[in-house]
């Protein structure tokens, strides 16, 4: 009895030890376990050597022979927005402007730079058969008169021949530029946007040989009036300029009234034109 005893408790040890052993065994198609810190970071080193091999190397510009000052001539055409009906502009009316420059590249991309200076800035309105009299402290407000006759003027003068306002700014003018090629300025597109803020210098009237009614000169007399008393002291003109080398095209709108507000219509000088300039 205790044979048959001994015998089926060694059956049983060893039919327990095999159920163990296929219980806790790994089946054959499961994957291995990972681990999951080792796949991230192996995720992030093939994205950074992705994002290496994509990336361009940043150009480095040489501007160790680009001016950093220069100077500006701009000639352009003026005229007014939103000018009274009294007044009549006719004739070559023009702006002659002169600046002197310094430019300061941008670090981050040296195609791109602050440019900034100081100059002078004239314009001249010519009218016909309509005269601003700057000078009539009688006035509150700026008249334009449709007939001759200034201090001097010969008496039966209709008109004058020729008649124009003259304004003269110290101007500051500030731009934020872009150049396809920086190294070489003198032969690249380059692009700028900015503004002017003026300051009124002058502002004066010349009159030119009063006429009668026919046309015909009644004396060779040139007449002069100066007076700031219906201007805006200040300036502020937005303006857009386009270059290839050197030459190239400006735009510049001014944004406050030439005139005060109690002097009459508001009116905003605009001009346009060439433009010489090496940055």
């Amino acid at each position: 009895m205790k044979k048959y005893f001994i015998t089926a408790m060694v059956f049983l040890a060893t039919t327990t030890a095999i159920f163990a052993q296929k219980r806790h065994k790994s089946p054959p198609n499961q994957p291995a376990p990972t681990d999951s810190a080792a796949l991230v970071q192996k995720a992030l080193q093939s994205a950074a050597a992705n994002s290496t091999e994509q990336t361009k190397p940043k150009k480095v510009w040489d501007l160790s022979k680009r001016a950093a000052d220069h100077f500006m001539f701009e000639l352009g055409y003026d005229n007014w927005a939103n000018k009274p009906d009294s007044a009549n502009i006719r004739g070559f009316n023009h702006s002659l402007n002169f600046y002197f420059m310094m430019d300061f590249p941008f670090k981050t991309d040296q195609r791109l730079s602050i440019g900034v200076g100081l100059g002078l800035g004239s314009g001249q309105i010519y009218f016909n058969k309509s005269y601003p009299l700057i000078a009539d402290y009688n006035n509150q407000t700026l008249v334009f008169s449709t007939s001759a006759g200034g201090t001097g003027t010969p008496s039966g003068a209709d008109h004058y021949k020729r008649f124009k306002l003259v304004t003269n700014y110290l101007d500051i003018p500030v731009e934020l530029r872009f150049a396809l090629d920086p190294e070489h300025m003198d032969k690249s597109w380059k692009f700028a946007v900015g503004t002017k803020i003026g300051f009124l210098l002058t502002a004066y009237t010349k009159s030119v040989d009063p006429e009668d009614v026919t046309g015909h000169v009644l004396a060779s007399v040139v007449e002069k009036e100066s007076s700031k008393q219906f201007f805006s002291s200040f300036k502020f003109a937005p303006t857009i300029r386009v270059s290839k080398g050197v030459i190239g095209i400006f735009g510049q709108i001014q944004i406050n009234s030439q005139l005060k507000a109690s002097a009459g219509n508001s009116v905003f000088p605009f001009s346009g034109g060439v433009v010489l300039s090496g940055l």
